[in-house]
């Protein structure tokens, strides 16, 4: 239920775009629904209808899956950062593992904790790695598949998903590998998940892609609906950008523990899509629900399915969207209903959504660092930092460390003790993936966060390839990059290890 005032802003909002044909205008692919150039706009909309065109692809894809069981492959390991990994992840996670199928592992950090526990764990010999990027030269992407070109040099037992013409696709051709798809390039990376970027994986690991896209096909069709109010797409992203533009810029997802993975994936279409240009709205996943008195007039709520406590928000004023409770078989759905209320938010805030001008700033630091040819960044002591907070900010964790269950779980409730204390949205982020997701709007949204980067010693180390650094030094660069580009932003940033993270939580 949303407030009257949100709801009479919601249905003026629904009556311009009526009015505009902004709905007929995004299926016309028309780049002046959001700018008056066509650059990185009218050549980023073939997200509208790929899932056409990859359905005839399915059979193929699946044929590849029984070809490697028979030659003996258990484990796909896809090595792929932000819009090439997070939405396999949420299918194949949501699914579970399949007895006909892969057994799926990702690698998406550079921290050699989280590599050393994967060595562990793989069987190499039984393993099928996909090597997925858009570019073709993320360099997370690059220096693992260099790692593990090392330890298995078969190009037979390799993977490419790239975009026609990257030195990806030239490197699989010098190497000699033949299993390569090439994307249709006019899809942005956090838009691809009906691509082959989402589906080779997916399928390969035993995801039911004919049954998601059965109910994907009737919210494709009611997102074609030029009238706002009936269209999925439309009406969810009038409302979360009616909210943001309202004060309630903290899009608070409650999701279903099975498909609770969509929660990440959704952050990082929002957020790089719409944090830029000092404006945005900020997606708030993981946080488990609290009572009303936790929260500030910055929230908008979005609960798939019923959820205790949701009552208890909206009695106290908060706008509250209930949507229906999904399973695995809604995600496709789910997919493309984000992908148009983007779109459409982007249209609202007068933002482009298929760029991200922010992005490359951390990566450049980073290579300077490496290459030693910038300062280490010096920030603030946390304690004052954690003291600048006020009303309407946001507190986000980023940690260079290895994404396990034990540490997340740290995070997490540290991130739940700075909430209910601070009254602020708290995000949990581990980096480097979070630079391919939240990092455009920390730098280009509104300057209303508040960081704490949390890096402790790994302990143990490996070189990259054909490189003059190691995975603990890449990691440690990406870390100071992004925080001396947070400083570049004026935005408030500290540096802290874990423990005292910890202690700055629970004080005694």
């Amino acid at each position: 239920m949303l407030p009257a005032p949100l709801e009479s802003a919601v249905n003026a909002r629904l009556g311009v775009l009526a009015r505009d044909r902004i709905i007929d205008r995004i299926w016309a692919r028309d780049h002046t629904v959001w700018q008056p150039e066509p650059a990185e706009c009218a050549d980023r909309l073939g997200w509208l209808t790929v899932h056409q065109q990859m359905f005839a692809r399915l059979p193929a894809i699946t044929a590849l899956r029984e070809t490697l069981r028979a030659e003996g492959a258990t484990t796909l390991l896809l090595l792929g950062m932000g819009g090439s990994s997070l939405a396999p992840e949420v299918m194949a996670t949501a699914f579970g593992p399949s007895p006909d199928a892969l057994r799926f592992e990702l690698l998406d950090s550079t921290d050699p904790r989280q590599l050393d526990a994967l060595l562990a764990r793989l069987d190499l010999a039984a393993t099928v790695i996909a090597v997925s990027s858009k570019s073709g030269t993320t360099i997370e992407t690059r220096s693992q598949f260099a790692f593990f070109r090392e330890r298995l040099p078969d190009p037979h037992r390799y993977i490419v998903i790239t975009d026609p013409g990257t030195p990806l696709e030239a490197e699989a051709h010098r190497l000699g590998i033949e299993r390569l798809f090439l994307n249709p390039p006019d899809i942005g990376g956090r838009f691809s998940a009906l691509s082959y970027f989402g589906l080779v994986p997916a399928i390969l690991c035993g995801v039911d892609i004919p049954g998601m896209f059965g109910r994907l096909g009737p919210v494709a069709r009611a997102c074609q609906d030029p009238d706002p109010a009936a269209n999925p797409g439309a009406w969810l992203g009038a409302v979360v950008t009616e909210a943001a533009l309202a004060g309630r810029d903290k899009l608070t997802l409650f999701l279903p523990q099975q498909v609770e993975g969509l929660g990440h994936w959704i952050e990082q279409l929002v957020a790089e899509s719409t944090g830029k240009h000092g404006r945005g709205v900020l997606p708030v996943e993981g946080e488990r629900i609290g009572p009303p008195s936790v929260y500030g007039n910055d929230r908008l709520f979005v609960a798939y399915g019923p959820l205790d406590g949701l009552d208890e928000l909206e009695a106290s004023g908060h706008p509250v969207v209930r949507l229906p409770a999904i399973g695995p078989l809604d995600l496709a759905a789910e997919f493309f209903r984000w992908e148009f209320a983007t779109a459409v938010a982007g249209h609202i805030l007068g933002i482009n959504p298929f760029d991200q001008p922010n992005v490359e700033e951390a990566k450049r630091l980073a290579r300077r660092l490496l290459e030693g040819a910038a300062p280490e960044p010096v920030t603030p002591a946390p304690a004052d930092v954690l003291a600048s907070i006020r009303p309407g900010d946001y507190l986000a964790i980023l940690a260079y460390l290895p994404r396990d269950r034990t540490t997340a779980g740290r995070l997490e409730r540290a991130r739940h003790a700075f909430r209910d204390r601070l009254r602020v949205a708290t995000t949990v982020g581990f980096g480097p993936r979070y630079l391919h997701s939240t990092g455009q709007l920390h730098k280009g949204g509104p300057n209303t966060g508040v960081f704490l980067v949390v890096e402790d010693q790994p302990g143990v180390d490996f070189p990259v390839p054909g490189e003059p650094f190691t995975f603990a030094q890449l990691e440690a660069a990406q870390a100071r990059g992004d925080v001396t580009a947070l400083l570049e932003h004026g935005r408030r940033v500290a540096r802290l290890s874990l423990a005292e993270l910890e202690r700055l939580a629970f004080p005694e």
